[in-house]
């Protein structure tokens, strides 16, 4: 309803901090300006500041205006402002201003309702039906004003579509903010402590001014109110923009373009969102895009993702999430990363209880085919690769890596191929950590992400999913004919002989089942021998590319010079100082960086005994894991390579590193022949070549195989890596 206040002559309290440097106006500089056809509330003027010092006001650049409140000017003189190509003189013309603060040398034109703000220097307001701001506003942040009941606060409510993991937006929060605060949900006393660091330094003040940074250009918009724009934004043609925060600088200067709507919520440094995108109730990390008529609702988005034409609701994704299709759907799930939806993957609300509470949970790397949809409550282990169908029933896929389909011949059980990316495609993931690399335009990165697929967090599913072949083989011989494990009943040892199995009969055919991938009809797992020998493989692969990097940043500094010179060996020496470094076996993806569970769970420690008081102190101990991510991740291949071989390093014989030195041989040369051979089909396959007239002209489209950058440098790196492999363990092999 619209309410009636009668004007009085009031006297306006101005902050002292803003007339610093300003002067009232002059006789016939007030003048100039009622000529200029200017109104103002106040008859006197008393309420317009400019900026002191002779000719830094030119009152003939002020014009057909109305003001009220207070106006403080900074420098004001005839020059031009540049924005690609709009170009437009300094001034304010045609806009009625309250209770404003304007920098230096800025352009208000046209700008209907303009209330309550702080603009900065070289700012260009053109075209905004309104732009204003109220004295409650928090600018998308999850915290209160003086008086403002709980129930005022903005929550995101990522991961389930009920609210039960919601958390509190704020300014500084990344991905890894969200997963802590969302995932660890029983200890109430953690809870309410999330809830004091996002509040603290908040006083409370009902004093609130919209904030545009320096060099932001805002033009052709309909309504901004309650919004903190930074530094060097540009926003045009955006329908509707409240309560929000956009992170913007002149290294990471943010965009915003036609038809934009956007509430409740934070856009992260050097994002965009362009086209009709629709967020509420969000944080966006940094340099992402939100584009052609997507709709984020309800969730947090992590560094380095695009989305476009889709809807994403009530979720948790961390960076590096591609999503481009507008059939797509993502609803109720974390997704973890390096994930790409394809078109018509309707990863959404298929519930199976009587409320919308499911979730889907899928680890780094997912990728769902075309056309695929499943049923909540799923899980997925990192990289699992959907193939094209309809999953009616709930899944928990725990093989990373893997290939799962629908049954074939009105089989109703999933088939799975473990270690599929490996045994079939090793460029795909191979190229994985270079592509999210180039892709990662982030000036700052505050998020630490790890893009390598082969780290602490895979290697440990891939452990687990070497103990759950070997069990399920068990139950395979118990019913085989061959009485391969007659006259043995104890557990250990049955687990022993299918162990020996494995290992012994590596061309064996035969598949196992899994009750627990798939409700109902369980999974058929395809090629078990082949996929336990490759998982072994690249775990030594892992375990000896990380010893390798360790002892090479053993080298003391001062002989940087000759480190290329100096050959990678691992000796007792630098086994005794990896075994000085605490042994982690249990690692989380948390936000994108991996980390220790230990390390989290003492994270957690030190927040309910507040001596981790604020978010900005918890990132400087995501910062100190990160720091010691290397040295931990040294201490576990180690600790790998004795579980595979079931002893101490120091008990290995020269039979365990030829083995170690072979299979490691292998995946390298198999990584870089079987990204070769995958790039070479685009050259020599019939299908590829048949639209281009030429070889020559096949070039000149996608490129000369000989140039591509990325092979020749993994042909380079491969052969470093197995000139350095030949002679390391050299010293423990005498």
């Amino acid at each position: 309803m619209v309410k009636i206040e009668r004007l009085e002559n009031t006297k306006i309290k101005i902050p002292s901090e803003l007339l610093k440097g300003k002067r009232h106006l002059t006789g016939q500089e007030i003048s100039v300006l009622q000529k200029n056809q200017n109104y103002n509330d106040d008859e006197t003027w008393q309420n317009f500041y400019v900026e002191e010092g002779e000719g830094n006001f030119d009152a003939s650049l002020v014009r057909m205006n109305f003001f009220s409140g207070y106006v403080i000017l900074g420098r004001l003189q005839k020059v031009n402002l540049h924005y690609n190509d709009l170009v437009l003189t300094c001034g304010l013309r045609r806009s009625r201003i309250g209770n404003a603060v304007i920098g230096n040398d800025c352009v208000i034109r046209n700008v209907s309702y303009f209330e309550n703000y702080q603009i900065g220097d070289r700012v260009i307001l053109f075209n905004v039906s309104e732009l204003s701001c109220t004295k409650h506003s928090k600018f998308g942040n999850g915290i209160l004003k003086k008086g403002e009941p709980e129930e005022n606060r903005i929550w995101v409510g990522v991961a389930n579509e009920n609210d039960g993991r919601a958390v509190l937006p704020f300014e500084s929060m990344i991905p890894a903010d969200a997963y802590l605060w969302s995932h660890y949900r029983a200890d109430t006393q953690l809870l309410e402590r999330f809830i004091q660091l996002t509040e603290y330094g908040n006083t409370g003040e009902l004093d609130t001014f919209g904030i545009i940074g320096n060099d932001s250009v805002i033009k052709n918009c309909e309504i901004i109110k309650d919004a903190k724009i930074g530094n060097a934004a540009y926003i045009k043609g955006a329908f509707k923009l409240k309560n929000i925060t956009i992170l913007s600088s002149e290294e990471e200067p943010s965009q915003i373009g036609e038809g934009v709507e956007m509430v409740n919520g934070i856009l992260g440094y050097g994002s965009r969102v362009f086209y009709q995108a629709i967020a509420v109730r969000f944080v966006i990390g940094r340099n992402c895009q939100i584009k052609y008529g997507a709709r984020l609702l309800n969730s947090v988005l992590g560094d380095n993702s695009t989305v476009s034409c889709c809807e994403i609701l009530n979720n948790l994704i961390f960076p590096f999430h591609e999503q481009h299709h507008n059939s797509s759907f993502l609803i109720a799930t974390t997704v973890m990363g390096q994930s790409n939806i394809a078109a018509g993957a309707t990863v959404g609300s298929n519930h199976n209880s009587r409320s919308p509470d499911g979730e889907i949970y899928a680890k780094r790397g997912f990728w769902p085919g075309l056309c695929s949809d499943f049923k909540h409550n799923s899980r997925f282990a990192s990289f699992v690769l959907v193939s094209k169908g309809s999953y009616q029933y709930e899944l928990d896929i725990p093989y990373p890596f893997a290939l799962v389909s629908p049954g074939n011949n009105g089989n109703q059980s999933i088939s799975i191929i473990p270690a599929w990316w490996f045994l079939y495609d090793m460029f795909a993931i191979t190229r994985n950590k270079n592509k999210f690399l180039r892709r990662d335009k982030r000036v700052v990165k505050i998020q630490n992400i790890e893009t390598d697929p082969l780290a602490p967090d895979t290697m440990q599913e891939i452990m687990s999913a070497l103990e759950r072949i070997i069990g399920l083989t068990a139950d395979y011989l118990k019913k085989s004919k061959n009485n391969y494990l007659q006259g043995i009943s104890r557990k250990e040892q049955i687990f022993q002989k299918a162990k020996d199995y494995l290992h012994q009969n590596p061309n064996a055919d035969f598949t196992l089942q899994d009750s627990i991938c798939q409700k109902k009809y369980g999974a058929t797992i395809f090629k078990p021998v082949q996929s336990y020998v490759m998982y072994r493989k690249i775990v030594k692969y892992f375990a000896t590319r990380t010893l390798m990097d360790f002892c090479t940043s053993q080298v003391d500094i001062k002989k940087t010079a000759e480190k290329n010179k100096i050959k990678k060996q691992l000796t007792i020496e630098v086994i005794k100082l990896i075994r000085n470094i605490p042994l982690y076996t249990e690692w989380e993806n948390v936000g994108g960086q991996i980390i220790p569970s230990q390390k989290v769970r003492e994270l957690f420690e030190k927040i309910k005994e507040c001596s981790i008081n604020s978010w900005d102190e918890v990132h400087k101990y995501y910062a100190e894991c990160q720091n010691e991510y290397e040295n931990y991740k040294a201490r576990y291949a180690l600790y790998l390579l004795e579980m595979l071989y079931s002893r101490p390093i120091e008990e290995f014989t020269y039979e365990v590193y030829k083995n170690i030195m072979e299979d490691v041989t292998i995946v390298a040369n198999e990584i870089y022949e079987a990204s070769l051979q995958s790039r070479e089909k685009d050259y020599t396959d019939y299908y590829r070549n048949m639209v281009y007239s030429s070889h020559k002209e096949m070039e000149n489209v996608i490129g000369a195989l000989d140039d591509n950058s990325f092979l020749i440098e993994l042909k380079e790196e491969t052969s470093e890596f197995i000139s350095s492999l030949e002679g390391f363990f050299a010293h423990l092999t005498k």
